[in-house]
Order: C-alpha cells, then structure tokens, then sequence
C-alpha cells in the first residue's frame, strides 16, 4: 500500500501538465526500478529460465501499466486502452501530449514582432510537426494559409483582403513573397 500512496501523491496527468507529470513519474519509476521496463531498455524475455526471468519481467510490467495507469485522469486512459505495454502507453502519451501542445500553439499562433519569413517559417515548422506525429492530419496549405492570414499583425489586413479578391490565389510561398515584399 506504500507504493500506492507515493504514486497518489503525483498530480493526475492531463491537458496541461504533461510535463511536471513526465519529471515525476520518470522519477518515480526509476526509484520503483521499473525505468528499464518503460523506457523500453528492458523487453520481454525470450522465454522462462531457472531464475524466473520472464515472471519477474511481467510482474514489473505490470506494476509500471498500474503506475501510468492510475496517475492520469479517466479521460487520458483513452489514449492508451489498446496499448499492450507500458513502453506503447508511455509512448502514446508524449505524442498525444506534444500533438496537443502543438495544436493549441497552432490555434494560438500570431505573428507579434516576427517577420513574415520567421512567422510562416514557425507555422510551417508546427504543421509539420503535427503530420510527423499524425499522419492523418495533414495540414493543407490552404489551411495554413488561413491560420497565417488570422495571426498576421493588423497593418496586414487591407493587404490581405485585396489579395483574396484575386480571380487566382497565390501559392503559400507567393504570399509569403507577396507579404514580405
């Protein structure tokens, strides 16, 4: 029971804390010595020996899944109910978790004192960021065009509006060029 109050005192992870959750349970499971199992430096032996090694292996597997497990809120054990060891749930967690961040920096993004180029080099660097962790979620470049045009500073606008009313639409980079020019 020990074991479980320590874990208890770790605050849920969620949305927001991923990453005071990540120092702490990695601390945690190192003092535990059940690191190597979620680390992945520990993988499932081959086959049982003399020693039992394959049951301890288990029972230390087992013991991190029920770590992660009850230190993260109900709606987070969603993301790793099909995930078949502590090193997939571990895993999952930093990708959603950074898939969040960024998403919500998209959402968030405005240009405040970068130039053009750094402002769409940044909404660039995040949307790609999100298609490597989610390949279903290929930003279109018509989609970041829009979440550019949004975070662009106001002396931009009357520039942008004339833009949108041409017959033919330029590329991401022919705006950016349009915009920096």
């Amino acid at each position: 029971m020990g074991d479980l109050q320590v874990v208890g005192g770790i605050k849920k992870l969620n949305n927001n804390n991923y990453k005071t959750w990540e120092t702490c349970m990695k601390s945690y499971l190192q003092g535990q010595d059940l690191w190597e199992v979620v680390g992945g430096s520990e993988t499932t032996p081959p086959e049982e020996d003399v020693n039992g090694a394959l049951r301890k292996w288990k029972i230390k597997a087992g013991k991190a899944m029920f770590a992660l497990k009850t230190t993260i809120e109900e709606e987070m054990l969603e993301h790793i109910r099909d995930e078949n060891t502590s090193k997939e749930a571990w895993d999952t967690f930093k990708n959603d978790t950074r898939l969040q961040l960024l998403e919500n920096e998209l959402l968030s993004i405005s240009q405040r004192d970068m130039t053009i180029s750094q402002y769409f080099h940044k909404v660039k660097s995040i949307c790609r960021e999100i298609t490597e962790l989610d390949p279903q979620s290929i930003i279109t470049e018509a989609r970041m065009k829009r979440i550019i045009i949004h975070g662009l500073r106001p002396e931009y606008r009357s520039f942008v509006t004339v833009v949108q009313g041409w017959p033919v639409q330029p590329s991401l980079v022919e705006f950016e060029n349009l915009l920096a020019s």
